[in-house]
């Protein structure tokens, strides 16, 4: 019997924020793959290592998390004013799925790094020393995004003092500025409400925030779930009739948004929308044993994604907290105390985050103009990945 010998395919192993993902150039993967559709669905499926039904992506570059099951695919931008056009996918772990409905915050800080080291952005367009302004299009929900990547003696810099909750190192400062980022799908609000009362069968009736920014995200208070906000993730991850309640929300919440028509579509839009809890600040002990004090922040939030409490805070959420808590009247400003405010710090699981974030109101529609924060990116590993030449 004869087999089919692996092929490889340059790559890049990067961290970008709280995340991890495998980049690839898109001219690079195989010509059946430089397309949407199965065959580069199965090959991303394959170099990430699922569907894993043991649920650790052994046999592939995922880490079992949501955090680490991701890929991305970059391009010189085809969109007038922009540098690199951005396409990211969310594998999931234990299903052949690759979700495409929405952006990865974190994994953004490391899209400019990679475009400039893989000659994606022009060279008059990088500066030999200070920072190289890379103008973003997010191909997922078509968005403007520019993150700010330093650079010394004509190199991306990824060394530095910069330190980020729920990273262990410290990297070079690396600030990324969502443009426009609400109406990815529809109206920021697609209520037309701040807070709505969300019914959920088995659950009951909630207060919530439904809102597109960053990415399309539910917003419940903690006590109203009987949670405190300061829960770190064996709380809830370790307990599966909390987690199929928090799906039970998510998917009812989806249906309200207008993502989905059924409920039972939710199944299979595991990446959007995103589900999160918010409480009064508090005191807590983070997951590496930082102490954080009530002063420390203007609220606390946790937040799951693809089925599981984040061990720290998923950019694009942090896109929707930060916008959220701009808009006087939302659970989120509410929770963090009801006045105006440009910017929030808020408690996750892995210590505090701070994001600030404009919106304005227009003809009686909030709209959301830039939410701007700070992440660090770096480079793991460079070479090629190898998968069965018959494995898409």
């Amino acid at each position: 019997m004869s087999f089919t010998p692996q092929m490889k395919i340059p790559a890049t192993y990067m961290r970008g924020g709280t995340s991890k993902g495998v980049f690839f150039k898109l001219t690079d993967l195989p010509q059946l793959a430089q397309v949407a559709g199965s065959a580069r669905d199965n090959l991303l499926l394959r170099v990430i290592g699922s569907p894993d039904p043991y649920g650790k992506q052994t046999d592939g570059m995922g880490g079992a998390t949501s955090s680490t099951s991701k890929t991305v695919i970059l391009s010189k931008s085809a969109q007038p004013d922009h540098d690199v056009d951005y396409l990211f996918g969310q594998v999931a772990i234990n299903k052949a799925s690759v979700d495409w409905s929405g952006n990865c915050g974190n994994l953004t800080a490391a899209v400019g790094s990679f475009a400039i080291s893989n000659g994606l952005v022009a060279a008059d367009r990088i500066p030999e020393n200070g920072l190289a302004v890379i103008r973003i299009w997010q191909a997922n929900i078509n968005k403007t995004i520019i993150a700010n990547v330093p650079m010394t003696d004509g190199e991306v810099q990824e060394t530095g003092d910069f330190e980020l909750d729920g990273v262990t190192f410290p990297a070079a400062e690396i600030q990324v500025e969502f443009i426009d980022p609400s109406g990815g799908e529809g109206s920021m609000f697609p209520t037309g409400n701040l807070v709505d009362d969300l019914d959920v069968p088995g659950v009951g009736s909630l207060k919530v925030t439904l809102i597109n920014a960053g990415i399309p995200t539910i917003f419940v208070n903690a006590d109203e779930i009987s949670y405190q906000g300061t829960e770190l993730q064996d709380a809830i991850n370790n307990d599966e009739k909390a987690l199929a309640m928090f799906e039970s929300v998510r998917a009812y919440g989806a249906l309200k948004m207008g993502l989905i028509k059924d409920v039972s579509e939710a199944q299979g839009r595991q990446h959007t929308p995103k589900i999160a809890f918010v409480a009064k600040p508090a005191a807590y002990t983070s997951s590496s044993g930082k102490k954080i004090s009530t002063s420390d922040v203007d609220l606390c939030v946790r937040a799951l994604s693809m089925g599981k409490l984040h061990h720290a805070m998923m950019g694009t959420a942090a896109v929707a907290i930060g916008t959220a808590a701009a808009i006087p009247g939302t659970l989120v400003n509410l929770a963090a105390g009801g006045s105006e405010r440009s910017s929030v710090t808020f408690g996750h699981p892995s210590g505090t985050l701070k994001v600030g974030a404009q919106a304005v109101l227009v003809e009686g529609q909030w709209q959301a103009k830039k939410a701007i924060m700070s992440r660090s990116a770096r480079v793991l590993m460079e070479g090629w990945v190898r998968i069965p030449g018959d494995g898409f």
